[in-house]
């Protein structure tokens, strides 16, 4: 007996076996080795009676594991060589021809890749689903005013379906780069062997057809190292769970009695242990704390990859539980955004008093003197003087009497001075394409419902 097959070490076998976490890999292996031994008897390699077998063999297999039936030999290092010692045992030694032509190097590539394409094509779903929703929120409150914050102060007023509207944007950037992945996984890695090809003569665009791949690795040794779309993967979840991390965080804040603008479900909040009187948005927070847990994922693989030499090397094993864990992480806070943004309540009397703030107003009287002829910068400082003059007397703006107005803002009338300082005047005074206006998002909305309507096509 080979020095290699030797009882192997507990603490050794412990840490080489995958089989805990690649599990789920097994209905990309199924489908895989099905594509693989149907190639095998389109290429003349196994008789068409031993793929008959293998088929049967496969199914039977398929069946034990979707019906939770399938069971692990201690001995079985990971899901593949499981799945292949099951069909040996149903169909006898015909199940040993179905790893002619591969290698696990390849094999595991291949299923991988499958993997990315799937939950690629999940995450995008789930996506839309949430832009759908926040469509759907943002018709319901179209010309509710609250303030837009830079550094968490009060700036200036918008819509709170302009807010909205903002993160689904965001998002659909976020459908792009899982779009990626598709392109990143178009090439079939099977068939490159262990690292070198195979000594048979295959047909790889075969089981790339029957896979729904585009193409296949041109080169062998590429194939079984090549773990990019991984990273690409994990690089669009990683900047998709920030982007849910922010309207989680706004969300928290937004609930808060200080701000007051929301009123988070309970289905998606708790109480307090202690304190009864308290309601805690937990989801928003959760949604607000996952972001770093899945960029520490992509960090992880990018560890592994770093300095690695071609081809396989065991570190690759180190693969799947980084891409698993953001799976699971990203696709249900996927959900779990969906579902609290699909009940929660937004306050338009809290909101609104919140924007009525007078100071918002200073850049549309900087921009009404700049039309008078006053340099911006002069302008800037101008209406800065009048907002400190303003504090200092303890004064709203609109309380400054036509003398104090003429002594600090001499260029602007007093009546024209004041008629800025209507709330509707500051959020429809911003019409540029992309701006607050209400006809301007009404336009975004209707070009959010055509990606929408484009994405279903």
């Amino acid at each position: 007996m080979s020095r290699f097959r030797d009882p192997q070490d507990p603490l050794f076998q412990a840490l080489n076996s995958s089989i805990s976490f690649d599990y789920r890999l097994a209905p990309y292996d199924l489908e895989q080795s099905l594509a693989h031994a149907r190639m095998l008897a389109h290429s003349g390699i196994i008789a068409t009676e031993d793929l008959e077998q293998i088929e049967r063999g496969l199914a039977q297999v398929r069946e034990e594991i979707d019906e939770d039936r399938f069971a692990v030999a201690e001995d079985d290092e990971d899901i593949h060589m499981a799945i292949e010692r099951r069909l040996t045992e149903l169909i006898g030694a015909v199940g040993g021809k179905l790893h002619t032509a591969r290698s696990r190097n390849d094999q595991v590539a291949t299923d991988v890749a499958m993997l990315v394409r799937a939950h690629a094509l999940e995450a995008q779903a789930l996506l839309r689903e949430l832009m759908a929703t926040l469509v759907e929120l943002a018709e319901r409150h179209l010309d509710w005013p609250l303030p837009g914050y830079t550094h968490l102060q009060r700036a200036q007023p918008v819509y709170l379906s302009h807010h909205l509207l903002a993160y689904f944007w965001k998002l659909r950037r976020d459908v792009q780069r899982f779009k990626y992945c598709m392109t990143a996984t178009d090439d079939l890695p099977l068939g490159a062997g262990a690292l070198a090809g195979v000594n048979f003569d295959t047909s790889r665009m075969f089981v790339a057809q029957e896979l729904g791949f585009g193409g296949i690795a041109e080169n062998s040794l590429d194939a079984v190292s090549n773990r990019d779309f991984v990273l690409d993967y994990l690089s669009a979840a990683a900047t998709c769970a920030g982007h849910l991390s922010q309207l989680g965080g706004e969300i928290v804040l937004w609930s808060t009695s200080e701000f007051g603008f929301c009123r988070v479900s309970d289905s998606f909040a708790s109480g307090s242990s202690l304190m009864p009187q308290k309601k805690n948005p937990d989801a928003a927070e959760l949604l607000r704390a996952k972001a770093p847990r899945v960029v520490g994922d992509l960090t992880t693989l990018h560890g592994v990859l770093h300095g690695l030499p071609l081809t396989y090397n065991k570190d690759l094993q180190e693969d799947k539980e980084p891409l698993f864990d953001a799976i699971d992480t990203v696709e249900l806070s996927l959900r779990v955004a969906r579902g609290m943004l699909g009940e929660i309540e937004f306050d338009r009397e809290r909101m609104a008093e919140a924007a009525s703030d007078e100071l918002v107003a200073a850049t549309d009287v900087a921009d009404a003197l700049v039309r008078t002829g006053v340099p911006f910068r002069e302008a800037h400082g101008i209406v800065g003087g009048v907002v400190r003059a303003s504090i200092e007397r303890g004064k709203r703006l609109s309380e400054l009497t036509d003398d104090e107005l003429a002594e600090l803002a001499p260029q602007l009338p007093p009546a024209d001075f004041r008629a800025l300082l209507e709330q509707r005047q500051w959020l429809e005074s911003k019409a540029s394409e992309g701006g607050t206006a209400l006809a301007r998002v009404r336009d975004q909305l209707a070009q959010a419902r055509h990606v929408l309507e484009e994405a279903l096509a």
